[in-house]
């Protein structure tokens, strides 16, 4: 397994003093199956809450809900959504991130984040563990590389869903900052999210945002949202419940600066390689 990671200019994970706090909101909130247009349109009603904010997440397949329906609900790779995220995060003056289909151009399909940004570049993120309770390896390919952007000096790491099991996967040595998780998470196991999401926090010091959604999917499937913020102790910052809502948070750099140097846990963590 090949590794890349578009790095930031720090040269260390301490490296934290001189930067900006972060500000970001996370969107929660039902998905209507399969309609790509609804959605974006509700989607637009929800941004207006979004103000003074640096990063704006969505949930994953927030135009489609978690569907396996690939072939007919892929986009091309800069298809009408791709745009569409564009045209918002000039609009807001921030980074828009969330998973849409994708028909990529070899041939395959992806659950693919996109990272959209004001200047109008789109980075993405392909889901690498594909869940296979719901058949999603039969119908997608996974992702090869792990992500690593930056956003006004912070480093984040984009996750999707069920890699949030995979502890390797969510562990890399850039010395992410902000871990950030989007998901449809099914309500029958919100014991398992609301449990592996403080242990990504503690084992990796760095700060967790997960999105989840609410709702029904056409599925029959019920989403509970347990949409949350935690700091690098595991300690919930913002849990939105079941509530279709938008909320927001304000990181603290120097905070996290002052925890990893008090205890330096990674200094000790043992070596290994992704194959």
């Amino acid at each position: 397994m090949q590794e890349y990671a578009a790095i930031s200019s720090r040269k260390n994970m301490h490296d934290l003093s001189t930067l900006p706090n972060l500000n970001i909101a996370l969107v929660q909130t039902i998905l209507m199956w399969h309609d790509r247009q609804a959605n974006l349109k509700h989607f637009e009603l929800l941004l207006e809450q979004t103000k003074d904010a640096d990063l704006i997440v969505l949930p994953e397949m927030f135009t489609t809900g978690f569907s396996m329906a690939s072939k007919t609900l892929a986009e091309p790779e800069n298809g009408p959504t791709y745009q569409w995220l564009q045209v918002q995060a000039a609009k807001y003056n921030a980074v828009i991130t969330g998973s849409v289909i994708i028909h990529v151009a070899d041939g395959s399909h992806r659950n693919r984040l996109l990272w959209a940004q004001p200047n109008g570049e789109v980075l993405h993120y392909d889901k690498r563990h594909l869940f296979r309770m719901a058949g999603e390896l039969n119908y997608y390919t996974p992702g090869e590389y792990q992500m690593l952007f930056e956003l006004n000096g912070w480093r984040i790491r984009p996750l999707i869903c069920y890699d949030l099991r995979f502890p390797v996967w969510s562990y890399d040595i850039h010395h992410t900052d902000l871990l950030l998780y989007i998901a449809n998470w099914p309500g029958v196991r919100r014991h398992h999210w609301n449990r592996l999401l403080p242990a990504r926090a503690i084992e990796n010091l760095c700060y967790v945002a997960a999105l989840n959604r609410v709702g029904t999917d056409g599925n029959g499937l019920t989403y509970t949202g347990d949409s949350q913020i935690l700091d690098f102790q595991g300690d919930t910052l913002l849990n939105a419940g079941n509530a279709e809502v938008v909320f927001s948070s304000c990181l603290n750099a120097v905070e996290l600066a002052k925890y990893r140097i008090r205890f330096p846990v990674k200094l000790d963590a043992d070596k290994f390689q992704l194959l």
